[in-house]
């Protein structure tokens, strides 16, 4: 990940404007009572100035130009950089106290990844950080992140996902989206476009993934792939970014076809069937709620129609080739078929798992 910003040369201090006025008048032999008196102004206020005490304001500048000849821009421009090394410096302070937070950011991993780049100081680290969130501060991430994603970081969260890793995993999708073209949102056009990437389910996910993309966001939705973070354990996530673009993000938790298939499927039904101001993050989780079971519902009939699927029942399906050739007669990849029935308890989860492919996207 790119950044410019950190390729300038940034001093930790510069000194106080005053400090050259006060080199200006002693070369001139000028005191301060002198120039107080030139200006129209208090002698406390021009010994204020000198300390850093007092700040050159544009009115200030204006006078100081007509009476020592030195341009008022760069009275400014002194003043404005000696206050932002201030601010600076306050706020690196302010950082360091808060350099522990690291600790609970997969920021390493994220570092692996160059989502965001490495620092040797905890301090700029954590600068870092909230530069990947854009977001300010900390606290700010905290309230963004529970208005806007759903996602509480006091809320123990132990056995579906550590929020820091979650949050950071999402985040990362908007990047990607950022980067993606995209239609405005066509409910019709995205119904087609499932049909066509149902098709690709057959092919490998070299072949499938940039198709995927592209009839995605031809239809509205931005399409991306993000890497899992440590302890994040979440499979795919669907949120709207605006009323006219729905992002769909999927991990690689899931290392066979069976589980991609349908978590992608399982997350396009949340944006057919579900609201835009709702967030779907697909977690472990016990207990699914109604919205959750229609998704899932959804992703198991588009990839197997309920009348097909009643009637391969019928036949008492347990060998591979059995569920090869249904496979190929509904035009989907056969360990879609394999999953579904270990996930109906139909078929033990240690049999037919040669026909499941592994799945690897870049």
């Amino acid at each position: 990940m790119s950044n410019i910003i950190q390729n300038k040369y940034m001093p930790d201090y510069v000194s106080p404007p005053g400090e050259t006025l006060a080199e200006i008048l002693e070369d001139r032999e000028m005191s301060q009572a002198e120039l107080a008196e030139r200006m129209g102004r208090p002698k406390k206020t021009i010994n204020e100035i000198i300390k850093g005490k007092a700040e050159i304001t544009v009115t200030t500048a204006l006078e100081l130009e007509r009476v020592l000849g030195t341009s008022a821009r760069f009275w400014n421009e002194r003043e404005w950089r000696y206050r932002e090394s201030l601010a600076r410096r306050k706020e690196n302070d302010h950082l360091r106290e808060q350099a522990s937070s690291l600790k609970n950011f997969p920021y390493k991993k994220m570092i692996e990844f160059n989502w965001i780049d490495s620092y040797t100081d905890k301090a700029e680290q954590l600068k870092e950080l909230l530069r990947f969130f854009a977001v300010a501060s900390l606290e700010q991430l905290e309230q963004y992140s529970t208005k806007n994603l759903a996602v509480d970081f006091r809320k123990s969260q132990t056995l579906e996902s550590d929020p820091f890793a979650l949050i950071a995993w999402l985040r990362q999708g908007e990047i990607q989206a950022s980067k993606i073209e995209c239609n405005n949102y066509d409910k019709d056009k995205f119904k087609q476009a499932l049909k066509k990437i149902r098709s690709l389910t057959t092919e490998s996910i070299q072949v499938s993934q940039p198709e995927m993309v592209r009839l995605c966001a031809e239809a509205g939705v931005i399409l991306v792939f993000t890497p899992q973070l440590p302890k994040a354990r979440v499979s795919g996530a669907t949120r709207w970014l605006t009323p006219n673009k729905a992002l769909l993000q999927i991990s690689d938790r899931y290392k066979k076809n069976d589980h991609f298939w349908f978590s992608f499927f399982h997350e396009a039904g949340h944006i057919l069937l579900h609201g835009k101001r709702d967030t779907f993050i697909d977690l472990e989780k016990e207990e699914k709620n109604d919205k959750e079971k229609e998704a899932d519902t959804f992703s198991a009939n588009f990839l197997i129609d309920p009348n097909n699927w009643e009637d391969f029942l019928k036949s008492h399906p347990c060998r591979s080739d059995m569920i090869s050739q249904f496979a190929k007669e509904i035009g989907i990849a056969p360990g879609i078929v394999v999953g579904r029935l270990q996930r109906e308890h139909i078929l033990d989860w240690s049999y037919s798992n040669e026909l499941k492919e592994s799945v690897c996207w870049s």
